[in-house]
């Protein structure tokens, strides 16, 4: 079944849920105008801003959300919200010691956006700096960009990081510089090999010798269950980022590592009602999901079967569609009475699980306006 016929097929519910993010992200979008919000509490948006939680690194994703909603309607309540978003996250640069690697989930996404929506130059500088910040986290001798501060994690890398390093490859195409994309590439490369595992399944922390290149002294298990699982949002990280990096480079290793992963992460996923666990090699009790690996794995997906030849699209899009379907049906809150949309998000295994998160709003939100046919790509 071709692409067109299955967004075709599937364009009543398409059309019907953007209407319903509109509507109700329309109103949210003027009552937390002044908020960076991360999370509900009794249906109402927090904010994070206050001293250093400016520096969250969740605090990219209602600015990002905003310029979605901006790219797929044109109305002006979003831009406003998003321009505002921006200039409250210039106070985190009051903390240049304390940014870490997460930059890109912080700028790109919504300065980097902006400028791509905008042309504005001052978006456009922030999320250059921002660019310049995460490049310079590459250590030379071990060859990956490090993950956190503190001197006990020098060697650390993450699985997450492969969504941050488009801001990169950005970078290079902006301003002509070519370190940073190789830098990209060759975080890419270390990721592919020591963080996805030969089945698709993937390791969410990896260990490094700082002082030897290609040297891993250990795994850990993150957020997920522990040592040798999989945590679900780090397969949706890997998923979508190894996608995003073959957008950008053309690369077939990252087209070919990205389907690895995403057969691995629907295999999962269909034995679960298409509603994603926290952890694909937890115990079967009790049960632990994670609304926001599926919309980002949704938004990888689609990009997938943009990507691959004819005939294979439609194992990678009707797998989007049927986990958002899904989702939108077991944990989508459409009322007035709750700020946030997608419900049933988790931080990690064992700790701030089932719960509302920002940027499960915001990749459900990408992944529909995808199949809805806008081509505006933040990433």
């Amino acid at each position: 079944m071709s692409y067109e016929k299955i967004i075709a097929d599937n364009r009543e519910w398409i059309d019907d849920t953007f209407a319903k993010l509109d509507k109700k992200l329309s109103v949210t979008a003027v009552k937390s105008r002044d908020k960076i919000p991360y999370t509900t509490k009794n249906g109402v948006h927090d904010s994070r801003t206050e001293g250093k939680d400016i520096l969250w690194w969740t605090n990219g994703f209602w600015g990002g959300l905003m310029w979605l909603m901006y790219a797929g309607t044109g109305k002006e309540c979003y831009k406003e919200t998003a321009q505002n978003a921006e200039k409250i996250m210039d106070g985190a640069f009051r903390y240049m010691d304390s940014l870490h690697h997460d930059v890109g989930f912080m700028w790109h996404i919504m300065s980097g956006a902006a400028y791509k929506l905008t042309g504005d130059k001052a978006s456009r500088n922030r999320d250059l700096l921002a660019a310049m910040t995460l490049m310079s986290r590459y250590n030379v001798e071990g060859d990956y960009i490090r993950s956190w501060n503190g001197k006990e994690n020098g060697g650390w890398t993450i699985i997450d990081c492969m969504m941050n390093i488009p801001q990169l490859y950005w970078a290079t195409d902006e301003i002509g510089d070519t370190r940073f994309k190789k830098i990209a590439m060759r975080y890419a490369d270390m990721a592919m090999r020591d963080h996805v595992r030969a089945d698709g399944s993937v390791n969410h922390i990896v260990v490094h010798d700082p002082d030897v290149p290609d040297t891993v002294l250990e795994t850990k298990g993150g957020q997920g269950y522990g040592v040798g699982s999989c945590w679900s949002r780090g397969a949706a990280w890997a998923l979508y980022g190894f996608i995003l990096s073959y957008i950008h480079t053309k690369e077939e290793r990252y087209l070919d590592t990205a389907k690895k992963v995403a057969h691995y992460f629907v295999s999962n996923v269909m034995n679960t009602g298409w509603l994603p666990l926290i952890d694909f090699r937890a115990p079967d009790e009790p049960v632990y999901y994670d609304s926001t690996a599926g919309a980002i794995a949704a938004c990888g997906l689609i990009e997938i079967a943009k990507n691959c030849p004819e005939f294979e699209k439609n194992i990678y899009l009707s797998a989007a569609i049927k986990m958002l379907k899904a989702m939108e049906k077991e944990w989508c809150d459409w009322s007035e009475t709750e700020d946030s949309i997608l419900q049933m998000g988790s931080e990690r295994y064992g700790g701030g699980m089932h719960m509302p998160i920002i940027y499960g709003d915001y990749f459900f939100t990408e992944a529909v306006l995808k199949l809805k046919g806008c081509d505006f790509l933040p990433w």
